[in-house]
């Protein structure tokens, strides 16, 4: 069964914009937990634009399921990292001008930089992801710096799937697919574990649901959205019913 793990960094961000104690991160992952989370997934960005650093400590003390903190690769990250101690730390690329992640991390390009990241992170006793493009090269890169899971970008095939009116069946959707399995397929073969997201929403998911050796999806925005008309709670159960059919409703 494919595990959800649930961002919620726009829940701060909604606290952020009146810079106020409202809507608390924390009550947002007890209700995602309420609904059927496997896991809470938290971006501390080095800007601080939505989850900040108290909420981390917090949803550590907290949560009393798998927690993945999102992170870019820097000292202060670390260091952050290995005193809160999650359960997982996603290593991401991360640009102040960008709204959200807009692509992987490269970790062919900052390998050495990347792998010394990574040691320290497991001399911590945290597993270590890195969010990357489905290419051959980064999945190739993944394996030799020592990350034990790697999380495919859907964003390309989610643009793709919005931009051809939701026809899944579509070329370009078909592409980005082929992209993502291919991709998965060598991720497995090399040994890690093979976890997927961005963009994905209760339109676009079931096609990612079904690519072969999924783990964890990890869906935050889309979540979220749908939680202001129906509840966290009810938000989460319904992308559990999707991306696993046989939960019950």
């Amino acid at each position: 069964m494919i595990k959800l793990g649930v961002n919620i960094d726009h829940v701060a961000t909604i606290r952020q914009a009146r810079q106020t104690y409202e809507p608390d991160p924390v009550w947002a992952a007890v209700e995602a937990q309420l609904g059927g989370a496997d896991g809470i997934t938290i971006h501390l960005r080095e800007d601080r634009r939505h989850i900040q650093d108290a909420d981390v400590q917090r949803l550590k003390a907290l949560t009393h399921v798998k927690l993945n903190l999102e992170m870019a690769a820097t000292d202060e990250m670390v260091a952050i990292a290995c005193e809160v101690q999650p359960d997982m730390a996603m290593l991401v690329p991360e640009g102040r001008n960008e709204v959200t992640t807009e692509g992987g991390l490269n970790v062919a390009a900052h390998a050495q930089r990347l792998q010394t990241v990574v040691a320290r992170l497991a001399d911590a006793g945290i597993q270590a992801s890195v969010f990357i493009d489905a290419e051959a090269q980064q999945v190739d890169a993944a394996a030799k710096i020592g990350v034990r899971v790697c999380e495919l970008h859907t964003g390309p095939y989610a643009h793709a799937f919005h931009q051809s009116g939701r026809d899944d069946q579509g070329t370009a959707v078909a592409a980005e697919l082929e992209k993502l399995r291919l991709a998965g397929a060598a991720i497995v073969q090399a040994g890690m574990q093979l976890n997927a997201g961005h963009a994905l929403n209760y339109v676009n998911v079931s096609r990612i649901a079904a690519l072969p050796n999924i783990r964890e999806l990890h869906i935050g925005h889309a979540i979220v959205s749908r939680a202001v008309f129906v509840g966290m709670r009810e938000a989460v159960r319904e992308m559990k019913r999707l991306i696993s059919p046989s939960v019950a409703a």
